[in-house]
């Protein structure tokens, strides 16, 4: 990742590796970062530049001046890894007066493969131009400066030529590395609640823990399995099970079960219970379970996930943390998931001792 001049971080870079957490006192800019990755997964999915930045304001630098013109804007990129070598992204956000891309460039083995700029401030285009390698070296067209260009590059690039398809492979490893992210915000004052079955996809604030447990309870019985095991090392008392109980009103609810003694109701376990069973749930299932993007081109056994997680640790005690970061240290071994989360300063000195875990200490 890089944060050239995003919010609060100039000439930031930060190597991603399987588990990355970002520590360091308030204001040193942990939750920008995760917002970072998940602003460029967004463009990679298809959002529009509004969707992906309403508040694109608070991203300007807080130093920045505007030009001649009442310009201000942000920067920020990254380098994604694979078989086509490291390939670079980077991208320019006018924020004020307009928000629109002012400038793209996709980078690869030493050569631009594209690259955007804005010629005409009247009109909402920005003018690319992309490596062909054939009898026209360089293919030039306009597109909307609210999307990102290499995410269109597919749509645009009939792969014919040496160059066309060394950018296409350029721009697939990128949309592929980034896309698939999932940002996960338990809220357990939503998950208590009884809800109505679904097709049990998992949203972004666990407000239907209880439907996917009943998805997962049927369909992954094996994961399942292991999701039982987690919550009886991370829950008080003992815990034999996770089940789900069909209620009269068409609804379900999850509860844990006792063995002998009565089930637990999820309603009644406290809130760092509840965001540890969610973020568990969410490290042990793959995008077919979450609520996200995904890459129907991409068959199933190798789409990768980036698990965004904001205060990892929030809410959980020491046991919890220590068993949330062993999971996903073992599950990101088999390079099919990604974490990269936020933690204060004792959840970092846990993950500082867990095998598999990098932490990124930016208080400077």
């Amino acid at each position: 990742m890089r944060l050239s001049a995003f919010a609060g971080h100039r000439s930031a870079a930060h190597a991603l590796g399987p588990v990355t957490l970002f520590t360091g006192p308030s204001g040193s800019g942990k939750s920008t970062t995760l917002r970072a990755y998940e602003a460029l997964a967004r463009l990679c999915a298809g959002d529009t530049l509004g969707e992906v930045f309403p508040d694109a304001a608070d991203c300007v630098p807080e130093r920045a001046r505007p030009d001649a013109q009442g310009r201000r804007g942000f920067r920020l990129g990254c380098t994604v890894d694979g078989p086509e070598g490291p390939v670079h992204l980077d991208l320019a956000v006018q924020a004020e007066p307009r928000l629109r891309i002012v400038g793209e460039r996709l980078t690869g083995r030493g050569r631009t493969l594209l690259a955007t700029a804005l010629r005409d401030p009247g009109r909402p285009t920005v003018q690319a131009e992309w490596h062909t390698a054939g009898a026209t070296p360089v293919t030039r067209a306009p597109f909307p400066d609210d999307l990102l260009g290499t995410a269109l590059l597919p749509l645009r690039v009939a792969g014919k030529t040496r160059g066309q398809l060394e950018v296409l492979a350029a721009a697939e490893q990128v949309v592929v590395g980034l896309r698939s992210a999932f940002a996960c915000d338990p809220g357990p004052e939503r998950m208590r609640a009884p809800v109505p079955p679904g097709e049990g996809r998992l949203r972004r604030g666990c407000g239907n823990l209880a439907e996917v447990l009943h998805r997962t309870h049927t369909d992954c019985p094996r994961r399942h399995h292991r999701l039982a095991a987690v919550a009886a090392a991370g829950c008080a008392g003992p815990v034999t099970g996770l089940g789900v109980q069909e209620l009269p009103e068409g609804t379900v609810r999850a509860v844990l079960e006792r063995g002998d003694r009565p089930a637990t109701p999820l309603a009644r376990l406290g809130d760092g219970e509840l965001r540890y069973l969610a973020l568990a749930l969410t490290l042990l299932t793959g995008p077919g379970v979450l609520e996200m993007d995904r890459i129907a081109e991409v068959p199933e056994a190798m789409q990768s996930l980036t698990l965004l997680a904001d205060g990892l640790d929030r809410g959980l005690d020491e046991r919890q943390v220590g068993e949330l970061l062993g999971l996903a240290a073992g599950i990101a071994a088999d390079g099919h998931i990604r974490v990269a989360g936020t933690v204060g300063a004792r959840a970092a000195a846990q993950a500082r001792r867990t095998p598999g875990v990098t932490v990124v200490d930016l208080s400077g």
